[in-house]
């Protein structure tokens, strides 16, 4: 299997997995396991292509390859002609709040929007300029003017909030374009990746007096997805991940909010009221299940996700239904992995390989005998570890593999349920304290 690798290929991957990320190309060099998975949001995606939507959560436990899954979700999006737009949540990253939270968050989508000819993000410009370029051709079939005819394709973006301002930006962009003044473009492009915080600044910029804010988060996305289809685009997926970080929330006000856009999202797209769009959330099970903080506490989407009860009783994936728990790597799927990593490793050249299969072997029993099932639960780890050796013998080719395998530190993840009993014990804190505080200011 001599699949010759680019040096810079090859150093994206190695260099992400050492540091524990997901790289942002190769994937098809690694990719194991989880084809009936795949196949189901390969149909998502075909749907949003064919008019309709789609609205999925990936759930999975730190490190088992939830970023990995949304990442080959999304190249193969953008191999079926949609644009895409992705970010991880954060503390200062959310879907609802009030200082700069969802603005920032979709900030970071835009700036991300990617298209198969740009799929490392900074599409907005290139989408934008097909647009342009889809209207011109249009106006030498009508023999209307540019403008009339951008006016007639996004006149669909009136019906729905905020539609008004993005099409009188986007016509700002198209007399920057034209007369090459490039400072209007770059305000319009600002303007469009939420980067105005006041009315002063943009009507100063772009003569308009509105801008993107924090209550625009939903609203927004709604109309890229209509720009990108009509600049000729087959839709919108939407990813989002570490959505976590709405369940570690510690205000139960703000955390309900933000579960409230989830189940908007979640409403609007599965009524198919809003066509060529797609959502994917990545979570961890107590994001999903727990009853006091995780989307379970809302009882809305606790009736919308709750999972299929026949497969549950039989033990086995509906890989169709709204959440997706992503199944385990198996053993044998974690040694094609590791033989994936030692061909990458070798640049796709045999005589290259550091370490024979039996090294493998040996590898994945230590593992076994260090960590236990976690090995192959949540392979983040064991990956980052063989990399880790592979380096070694690279550097020291007078080491040999069996020498130094047993001598090898394989460190576990932080457990799903350690995480949990933490945060239990902090709502559990923050609860007695907000009791307390409803007496604080009482006085006779």
């Amino acid at each position: 299997m001599n699949r010759p690798i680019k040096v810079k290929e090859r150093e994206t991957i190695i260099q992400s997995l050492k540091s524990g990320v997901v790289p942002r190309a190769g994937l098809h060099h690694i990719q194991v396991g989880r084809s009936e998975e795949l196949k189901s949001f390969i149909k998502d995606v075909d749907t949003i292509a064919e008019g309709g939507t789609a609205f999925r959560f990936v759930i999975g436990e730190y490190g088992s390859g939830k970023t990995f899954f949304l990442s080959l979700v999304r190249s193969i999006a953008l191999e079926k002609g949609l644009v895409t737009m992705h970010a991880d949540l954060s503390p200062s990253k959310r879907l609802h709040g009030s200082d700069g939270q969802p603005r920032m968050l979709l900030s970071e989508m835009v700036g991300n929007l990617s298209t198969r000819t740009k799929p490392d993000g900074n599409a907005l410009q290139n989408i934008l300029e097909r647009f342009i370029s889809n209207a011109r051709e249009e106006v030498a079939a009508k023999g209307e003017s540019t403008y009339d005819v951008i006016s007639e394709k996004l006149n669909e973006l009136n019906d729905y909030t905020g539609g008004y301002n993005f099409i009188a930006v986007i016509k700002k962009y198209l007399e920057g374009y034209e007369s090459g003044n490039h400072d209007l473009m770059n305000s319009a492009l600002k303007w469009l990746k939420a980067g105005y915080t006041t009315k002063t600044d943009a009507y100063r910029d772009l003569d308009i007096r509105e801008y993107i804010d924090d209550s625009s988060f939903y609203n927004t996305l709604k109309l890229y997805s209509v720009l990108v289809r009509k600049a000729g685009y087959k839709g919108l997926l939407v990813c989002m991940d570490e959505m976590v970080n709405l369940y570690k929330i510690p205000n139960s006000v703000s955390r309900k909010a933000n579960y409230e856009e989830i189940l908007s999202m979640l409403n609007n797209t599965l009524q198919g009221t809003f066509p060529n769009i797609g959502f994917v959330l990545g979570g961890t099970p107590e994001f999903l299940t727990d009853n006091i903080r995780g989307l379970y506490s809302y009882e809305a989407l606790k009736s919308r996700l709750s999972e299929n009860s026949f497969s549950k009783k039989l033990g086995i994936t509906d890989c169709n239904s709204i959440v997706l728990r992503l199944s385990n790597l198996t053993k044998e799927e974690l040694y094609l992995l590791l033989t994936n990593l030692r061909h990458v490793f070798a640049s796709g050249k045999e005589e290259n390989y550091l370490i024979p299969d039996e090294g493998l072997l040996a590898f994945l029993s230590h593992c076994a005998n260090k960590i236990g099932e976690s090995y192959f639960r949540t392979p983040r780890t064991t990956i980052k570890s063989f990399l880790d050796l592979l380096s070694v013998l690279e550097q020291y080719p007078d080491y040999k593999w069996n020498n130094i395998i047993s001598s090898l530190d394989v460190q576990n993840d932080v457990e799903a349920s350690q995480v949990e009993n933490i945060l239990k014990s902090n709502a559990s804190k923050a609860q007695t304290a907000a009791d307390n505080d409803e007496f604080a200011n009482f006085s006779l």
